[in-house]
C-alpha cells in the first residue's frame, strides 16, 4: 500500500463531474507527475490556469475508480488535465513547470507512490503540442541538466476520466493531511535535489 493510501482515512463514493465549461479561447493540457493532488496544486499556482482537475488516463478499462488503478494492471496513469488561457500562458511554458516539478528520470513511479500509475506522462491533446513536447524533452535531454537520462513518455492523449470527488482540490479540502503527506513522500525534497535553482520554475 502507497503512503498516500494509508493518510486518506475514509473513501467518499466515486462521482465523476466534468470540468467548468471553459471559454472558447481556452485550451488543454494533460500530464501525468505522481500523485495528482500535488500536480493540481503546482500547476494551480500558475497565472493562465483557469481549472485543474485530477483523473485517470491511458488505460483500457471504462470509469476506473481510485482502488482499481492503484491497485495496477487497468493502465491507466494518475494524470491532471489543466484548463488555461494560452493569451496568458503559452504550453511551453505549462511543459516547463511540468519538467521542473517532478523528477522525469524515474520510470518506476515518483517519491514514495511507485508503480506504473505513478509515473510521468505528458499526453498532448494536439499535434501542435505533441511536437512541442517531444522537442522540448530532446532539448531538456541535450541541456545534460537533468541527473540522467529523460524517460517521460509523451503520448496522444487518450480518454480521460475525472477521478472521484474527494480527490478534486485535495489540497484545499484537507490541507494537513495533504501537507503531511508531500513531505513525508520526499516529493519537494527530490525536486529541489534534481532541479536546483530551477525546482518549481514559474512557480516558486
Amino acid at each position: 500500500m502507497n503512503f498516500r493510501r494509508a493518510v486518506t482515512f475514509s473513501l467518499i463514493a466515486a462521482s465523476f463531474f466534468a470540468a467548468s465549461p471553459a471559454s472558447a479561447a481556452s485550451q488543454t493540457a494533460i500530464f501525468a507527475g505522481g500523485c495528482f493532488w500535488c500536480v493540481e496544486s503546482d500547476f494551480d499556482k500558475l497565472p493562465g490556469v483557469l481549472d485543474t482537475t485530477s483523473g485517470y488516463i491511458g488505460g483500457s478499462v471504462q470509469n476506473p475508480t481510485y482502488q482499481q488503478v492503484t491497485a495496477g494492471g487497468t493502465g491507466h496513469r494518475e494524470a491532471v488535465r489543466i484548463t488555461y488561457d494560452p493569451e496568458r500562458v503559452s504550453y511551453d511554458t505549462l511543459l516547463d513547470v511540468f519538467w521542473h516539478s517532478v523528477d522525469p528520470t524515474d520510470a518506476g513511479g515518483q517519491f514514495c507512490d511507485r508503480g506504473f500509475s505513478y509515473s510521468t506522462a505528458i499526453y498532448a491533446t494536439s499535434a501542435e503540442q505533441l511536437r512541442a513536447a517531444q522537442a522540448s524533452k530532446q532539448a531538456l535531454n541535450a541541456s545534460g541538466k537533468a541527473e540522467g537520462q529523460i524517460v517521460t513518455p509523451i503520448e496522444r492523449a487518450a480518454m480521460f476520466y475525472p477521478a472521484e470527488d474527494y480527490h478534486q482540490d485535495y489540497y484545499k479540502k484537507s490541507p494537513i493531511k495533504y501537507k503531511f503527506y508531500r513531505f513525508r513522500c520526499g516529493r519537494d525534497q527530490r525536486v529541489n535535489q534534481l532541479w536546483g535553482d530551477e525546482a518549481y520554475k514559474h512557480i516558486n
